[in-house]
């Protein structure tokens, strides 16, 4: 990221009415900032994503308590890295935070060093986790917690590992809508945040499968972690792209092919593809995901495992 670069600041400007009582904070397509749901009920109201840092979300508590009217606010997150969570400090108090038991193990281990990462990338992202505390949440669920806002149960399910260790996603059933966080992307290549050997939580083969069982599930509207809601669709063009990924690297695995030949040849692949998506740096990231997690590499670390101990 450059300092050029747009700020990663939420406006609320362009809000998107989904369903009855149930809206959508968009991106506008600004990196490091995430679509925000706003999901009422009879007496509760739950927020999902809370932009970057105390000051985005200060701006998104602002308008979810406007928007409440006097229910009860709830704040869930999909996952625990900056753009999504990191603003959850802000809520204390005001809004009831919920989230499952392995984002709340990230928040906790992997916050304090994503929040330092981060401020890496440019003063504009520094700016925005200046002041940042990570909260801890008041609810922590293992698989699944179903949350009445009164005559509307959302479901929050963990995914299991994916793009991160603590996924998970938000469905609204009466609406059929789905919150996906960043295991979809519209309009852009998965973000793979594979970052050995800091960060290797991420994980191309589960991924998969969480996507086959979503893209089989189906939802009317689908709300990514970036980029603009879609339907049904986006669900299986992710599931789509990452099958291939994983295909076309194995084979190329297979034939002892040189990692960085293997990122050349998808790279190109991929694009080719995709020639409109953003974010074509992630399609390396997923390559080295998965020859990590290619059968025969995966047998020659467990095997390195066994000599250690």
């Amino acid at each position: 990221m450059t300092e050029d670069m747009p700020e990663p600041v939420v406006h609320i400007t362009g809000v998107r009415e989904l369903a009855r009582d149930l809206v959508v904070i968009p991106d506008r397509r600004v990196q490091l900032v995430p679509n925000i749901g706003i999901i009422g009920g009879q007496h509760s109201v739950l927020v999902v994503e809370t932009g970057m840092g105390p000051r985005n979300a200060e701006t998104v508590l602002n308008f979810a308590a406007e928007y409440a009217n006097g229910r009860q606010l709830y704040l869930t997150t999909t996952h625990f890295h900056p753009e999504h969570a990191f603003g959850a400090q802000v809520f204390a108090g005001a809004a009831t935070y919920l989230v499952n038991r392995d984002q709340a193990e990230d928040l906790k281990v992997k916050g304090p060093g994503y929040v330092e990462m981060f401020k890496g990338l440019g003063e504009p992202v520094a700016r925005q986790l200046d002041g940042v505390a990570l909260a801890r949440p008041d609810i922590v669920y293992d698989q699944a917690y179903e949350l009445d806002l009164g005559g509307r149960v959302v479901q929050l399910r963990a995914t299991g590992r994916a793009h991160s260790k603590g996924d998970q996603v938000v469905k609204v059933p009466d609406a059929d809508v789905l919150f996906t966080g960043d295991l979809v992307e519209s309009g852009q290549f998965a973000i793979f945040p594979w970052f050995p050997p800091h960060d290797t939580d991420v994980s191309g083969t589960r991924w998969l499968a969480v996507m086959q069982r979503l893209a089989a599930e189906g939802a009317r509207v689908v709300v990514p972690g970036h980029g603009d809601v879609g339907g049904p669709q986006l669900l299986a063009d992710v599931r789509d792209y990452l099958q291939l990924l994983r295909d076309e690297t194995w084979i190329r695995r297979d034939s002892a092919m040189r990692e960085q030949t293997i990122v050349e040849e998808i790279s190109a692949l991929m694009i080719q593809r995709h020639p409109d998506w953003v974010g074509q740096d992630w399609i390396e990231k997923g390559v080295g995901c998965l020859c990590a997690e290619h059968p025969e590499q995966r047998h020659v670390d467990d095997d390195q495992g066994k000599a250690a101990r």
